[in-house]
């Protein structure tokens, strides 16, 4: 991806099933984000500003090559962020290496460990705040069919804050992801664990327990 030279927007090529997805369900989603402005309901998806199809032309051959891009909001924009994490709700398979590196973007299983060695704690206010954006996000992403979406976290020591922000959100459950998660949980995940894809209804629960249980008050 690319981000804006003022830093507040970033561009990101998407695929084609992603750019229909969204086409689909575009007029459900800026009513959701009316509505959180109209009447105060709480929200933390990353903004779409809009969807575009881009055609280039190769200057020698010719050829016309199209893109279809994101523009997003920066969720870090005017932030001091060092360090990230992008949690599905999920801990198998949901670890990365770290590095000295301040623009590594950790996972679940990497949240997890971290809060239980150097836990970052959040206001009561703060956490039912999140609580009510997190259901009502999942309330409306499991209504148009969608699943797999990450909460984007980034922590900013100097304000002492965290930035949160829910992200990919544009692939719905079609009959590939269906295979898909009947593959993984036939052949890959342990007993006991769901798998990586699942249901939008499984996911939404999946992902608000996980969100309720490790963000620490």
């Amino acid at each position: 991806f690319a981000k804006t030279l003022d830093d507040r927007l970033i561009i990101k090529e998407i695929k084609k099933i992603e750019f229909e997805s969204f086409m689909k369900f575009a007029p459900n989603y800026f009513s959701h984000i009316n509505q959180s402005y109209e009447f105060g309901n709480q929200t933390c998806l990353a903004k779409i500003l809009g969807i575009y199809q881009v055609t280039t032309r190769h200057a020698k051959t010719g050829k016309e090559t199209k893109h279809d891009l994101m523009v997003q909001e920066n969720l870090s924009f005017g932030r001091n962020v060092t360090r990230q994490y992008d949690l599905k709700g999920a801990l198998h398979a949901r670890f990365t290496a770290t590095s000295d590196g301040a623009g590594d973007v950790l996972l679940d299983q990497n949240f997890v460990n971290d809060m239980n060695s150097s836990p970052l704690y959040i206001g009561q206010r703060a956490k039912r705040l999140l609580q009510r954006a997190i259901w009502n996000d999942t309330t409306f992403l499991n209504s148009i069919n969608v699943m797999d979406y990450s909460l984007l976290v980034g922590v900013d020591r100097q304000r002492k804050e965290l930035v949160c922000g829910i992200i990919d959100y544009l692939r719905q459950y079609t009959w590939d992801k269906q295979f898909e998660t009947w593959v993984k949980a036939s052949l890959v995940v342990p007993k006991n664990v769901l798998p990586t894809v699942i249901s939008p209804g499984e996911y939404k629960k999946r992902f608000r327990k996980f969100m309720d249980t490790h963000f620490l008050t």
